[in-house]
């Protein structure tokens, strides 16, 4: 491989192509996390739709599975993040990095970072990026608002530029990237390498159900997979389907008792009290959301559930990038990673050489 892929990113990771499989929840198992270290990427764990037991049991699989080092996701307000974390320190020899949205604080993040474990969170806004390199990030993931799941709506071609002018840490581009072109254009800017989803959801190795991958792959237009607040109050991109049209024309009661029955559901599968479940609201009010966008929050798990594992891709919803709309089969995640580090070499290569008033290269 040329060194025009070697990055501070495969550095900092160990890993040989700066390529980034992202943490999806239900989605980012053992075995998806076991392919992407393989072909030389590197792959988070989905942590945040785990129990401990659950996430013990995936981190022993990927450690029998690969030899390379590898990354664990979780946010701070799920009721066993106190124990991820401790697992991810107790691991600390093969768990290379932890990412997280809404994040730890910085006494924690200092424990990881004397562990040798990096700090990677993703951000969808400038001053967030700001701020988590003020608490400790190593390395800070933006996410454009073409990404799948919650996302910001300033899309990447603005906000990778703003980030990168306003840290000093190595920066991955997130939202919109499938391809090498991508990769070679991500580079270009100025990141370090790139972090994909959804392309990884639409792979061979990827745990979802066929009934689920085949909504993926049959969704050719872009305005398809648009951001909504139906789901848990905050903008999430999804593709539309039943489900998320029957939630939008609701309104607020159906909305409601969908929360309510999440929530409950949500909390046998975490093992959450119902003391935690009421300590968590009360808190989340002091913190200024509102009473249905706290019960709301259990939703998004729950609904993506049904898809995602049970294979009911029309009783639940199908978080998604819009590049859902321009992939149109299921390669091994080894195929995906060698083409697109294949396809960006040569562009990159391409340029150091080019005419600039050549218009065939």
């Amino acid at each position: 491989m040329s060194q025009s892929l070697q990055t501070e990113l495969t550095r900092l990771l160990g890993c040989r192509y700066p390529i980034v499989q992202t943490a999806m929840g239900w989605v980012a198992d053992a075995r998806l996390v076991a392919a992407t270290s393989n072909a030389g990427g590197f792959g988070f764990l989905a942590a945040a739709t785990m129990s401990t037991v659950q996430l013990e049991q995936a981190i022993a699989d990927v450690r029998a599975a690969t030899t390379v080092q590898f990354g664990v996701n979780f946010h701070m307000f799920q009721p066993n993040a106190l124990e991820v974390i401790e697992l991810c320190l107790k691991h600390k020899d093969r768990v290379r990095a932890v990412s997280y949205g809404r994040g730890p604080d910085a006494k924690t993040i200092k424990r990881f970072k004397e562990a040798g474990i990096l700090c990677m969170p993703t951000v969808g806004a400038l001053k967030h990026a700001q701020k988590a390199v003020e608490l400790g990030a190593d390395i800070i993931t933006v996410q454009g608002a073409e990404g799948g799941g919650h996302t910001g709506s300033v899309p990447t071609t603005l906000l990778l530029p703003q980030v990168l002018d306003a840290v000093k840490v190595p920066v991955v581009a997130a939202g919109g990237f499938h391809s090498g072109r991508g990769l070679a254009g991500a580079l270009a800017f100025g990141a370090a390498g790139i972090a994909m989803g959804t392309r990884f959801l639409m792979t061979a190795e990827s745990p979802v159900p066929q009934a689920t991958l085949q909504k993926y792959v049959a969704v050719k237009e872009p305005a398809q997979i648009r951001a909504s607040t139906a789901v848990d109050g905050m903008p999430q991109r999804m593709i539309d389907n039943p489900f998320l049209l029957k939630l939008e024309s609701g309104g607020l009661l159906h909305r409601l008792f969908v929360a309510l029955s999440s929530a409950w559901k949500w909390r046998v599968h975490t093992g959450m009290s119902v003391g935690h479940m009421a300590k968590t609201f009360f808190a989340a009010l002091r913190e200024g959301d509102s009473a249905i966008q706290t019960m709301m929050a259990a939703n998004a798990p729950v609904l993506i559930q049904r898809a995602m594992v049970e294979g009911r891709p029309d009783e639940g919803v199908l978080p998604s990038g819009q590049v859902a709309a321009v992939i149109g089969s299921l390669p091994s995640v080894k195929d995906v990673i060698e083409g697109i580090a294949t396809e960006a070499e040569a562009r990159l290569a391409s340029l150091s050489t080019r005419n600039p008033l050549d218009k065939t290269a």
